[in-house]
């Protein structure tokens, strides 16, 4: 259960991540900006430290084409480590502009098990190509509904940019694996909180299934919170997850802010993968 809390939250998946347009949607809002950094420490039950998630944002530059690298990188930790080690990495590449996402690809490990999948969309014919590199019988050709698809995380953090209230509610379509869920976010309540990162007046966010039939953890009764802070960066402090088998927490521990005049890296021929193909400009080896 620690790997579903890991995986719906981190984006074991940001092949998840997609801000996908419409043809007549306006410019996505790209949740992290060019050099900004957040680290979540992850508890589960009376596990305190059951883990860490790592999420960053880089501009880089590859074929004279520039784009918004988003890594994510979730780890179990402590006693959890012993009995379930897991490690997943994932990178997600935008265009910096639109903030359409072009390409992602995704790395895990679960003791001697290793997982690799990409997804890469096609905005024309609005299909995500979905591939499963370890279990090709898998992959599929998905078809995009309207919206701007992401992640669970990723679209929990991406409400920083939106002017909220209580009462409000905002649409959000999330990827996860091969399926698309279509959620609704409710602006529920202000909260005080305290956190070992500070103290915050916080707006608690939480996404519902009910615009279609629930499925996944919302059919199994989860339910997701969200605590955003309502300083001047409106940072996702505390994240949390209600499951029949127990809460996992996310909180907020460190977090490096964007550099507005980053130079773009210009990624060396050796620091490319495979992987890292996408018909907009970064090559298949």
């Amino acid at each position: 259960m620690f790997r579903f809390l890991l995986k719906a939250f981190p984006t074991l998946s940001l092949l998840a991540l997609g801000f996908m347009l419409s043809q007549t949607a306006s410019v996505a809002e790209v949740p992290l900006r060019d050099g900004e950094k957040m680290k979540f420490r992850v508890s589960w039950g009376i596990f305190r430290h059951a883990g860490e998630l790592t999420i960053e944002a880089n501009r880089v530059t590859a074929q004279d084409t520039d784009h918004l690298r988003i890594t994510t990188t979730a780890a179990s930790d402590g006693i959890v480590k012993v009995f379930y080690p897991f490690v997943a990495t994932s990178e997600a590449y935008f265009d910096p502009i639109t903030g359409l996402l072009l390409h992602a690809n995704d790395v895990s490990e679960k003791k001697n098990e290793v997982t690799r999948q990409t997804l890469t969309l096609d905005y024309e014919q609005r299909i995500a190509a979905y591939v499963n590199e370890t279990d090709p019988e898998k992959s599929t050709d998905i078809k995009m509904p309207e919206g701007n698809p992401m992640d669970l995380m990723m679209s929990l953090v991406q409400t920083r940019d939106w002017d909220m209230k209580p009462g409000d509610k905002r649409d959000a379509l999330i990827l996860f694996d091969d399926e698309f869920y279509e959620l609704t976010i409710y602006a529920d309540r202000y909260e005080k909180l305290r956190t070992s990162y500070g103290k915050f007046k916080t707006l608690v966010l939480i996404p519902k299934m009910e615009k279609t039939e629930p499925k996944g953890m919302f059919k199994r009764g989860s339910t997701v919170e969200l605590w955003l802070s309502q300083e001047q960066q409106r940072l996702p402090v505390k994240i949390e997850v209600k499951m029949k088998v127990g809460v996992g927490i996310m909180t907020l521990i460190e977090h490096q802010q964007a550099e507005p005049l980053n130079e773009v890296h210009r990624p060396k021929p050796e620091e490319l993968t495979a992987d890292e193909s996408l018909k907009s400009g970064i090559s298949s080896n």
